[in-house]
């Protein structure tokens, strides 16, 4: 693992910023996107690049053409950089290929960013992380960094930045100290923890629920995913994300063609970015903003719609039960 020394940051135009620390870019049979995503990647000229790519599914004839497109775009690197690769002869699924690589990057590396093929991201996203992982590197509190904000142009502190309950992947970095934490068979972690734990993120009963099933099915092994499990490491260490005040990843991905996100209605489809500018104002305290979340987690859990719903249903019982034993 290489060690890490204080950089400069530039405060210059983000036009022709250079990206510092390393990046971590994991495709898969996604041409369109991830041609887009590299080329932004080529913008910011990582000195040091990392490609990991799933192989192709049996089942589905066309991944043998688009696994090998997208790995000849990846490896279109035209600039002075070290490239390596991971690219996977056997298709793993989202949960081991995606971990796996993160798991490498950070084998090789103390910290640096993580892209996949349908998050392309603002210039201004690389400068924030090179920024964030240096002043945060030595704060064991702070779990990791996103470029992704969802309050759709809410801001909640007059900083750049507030701290987050919550690790949006959409575009994020970290550190091999927090990596070296995750599980993705949650073995660390017992069902009977999962209600206390979630009561601290948002104490909204549909949330808690929403977790504690997807907590059960992860422990059997019934969703191929390796984000949920990154997320809970964060909630039971109460780890925190540090969230800019402008949204700075957009994904691309929604649609056919998507392992997850199918819906193009979806309220967080295809997001505007912004550009942060320089220099960065830094909040006073790495105290999370809890409201900032609830915004977010009422939308992404419509809890809203929800709670109206449990309402209602719970007036027509009321009413049952008054005309049945009151004969009112």
């Amino acid at each position: 693992m290489q060690s890490v020394s204080a950089r400069p940051v530039s405060y210059n135009t983000m036009e022709n910023y250079k990206v510092q620390s390393p990046v971590l870019f994991i495709v898969f049979n996604r041409p369109d996107t991830t041609g887009k995503v590299f080329e932004r990647i080529r913008e910011v000229k990582p000195s040091r690049l990392y490609i990991a790519a799933d192989g192709p599914r049996a089942s589905r004839p066309a991944d043998e053409v688009n696994c090998t497109e997208v790995r000849q775009i990846v490896q279109q690197v035209d600039w002075d950089c070290e490239v390596k690769t991971l690219f996977s002869d056997v298709n793993k699924g989202c949960k081991i290929a995606v971990s796996d690589a993160i798991t490498w990057f950070f084998d090789n590396e103390p910290e640096g960013i993580i892209l996949e093929d349908d998050c392309f991201p603002a210039i201004s996203f690389f400068s924030f992380c090179d920024q964030m992982l240096e002043r945060y590197r030595n704060d064991f509190n702070i779990f990791s960094i996103t470029g992704t904000n969802k309050l759709k142009g809410q801001r909640w502190t007059d900083a750049d930045y507030y701290f987050s309950r919550y690790a949006n992947i959409w575009g994020w970095a970290s550190w091999a100290r927090v990596w070296k934490g995750y599980d993705r068979t949650m073995s660390r972690f017992e069902e009977h923890e999962v209600e206390k734990v979630m009561a601290r993120v948002y104490d909204d009963r549909f949330f808690i629920e929403d977790y504690v099933n997807i907590f059960k099915k992860l422990k059997a092994g019934e969703i191929d995913t390796w984000d949920y499990q990154f997320n809970f490491l964060g909630f039971f260490t109460e780890g925190l994300t540090i969230t800019p005040n402008v949204n700075l990843i957009t994904n691309i991905g929604f649609g056919e063609g998507a392992t997850h996100t199918f819906d193009t209605v979806n309220p967080f489809a295809a997001m505007p970015i912004g550009e942060l500018t320089e220099p960065l104002k830094h909040p006073a305290s790495t105290v999370p903003v809890m409201g900032a979340d609830a915004v977010y987690l009422r939308v992404e859990h419509d809890l809203d719609a929800r709670w109206a719903r449990y309402m209602k249903r719970t007036k027509r019982i009321k009413r049952w039960l008054k005309r049945t034993f009151l004969g009112k």
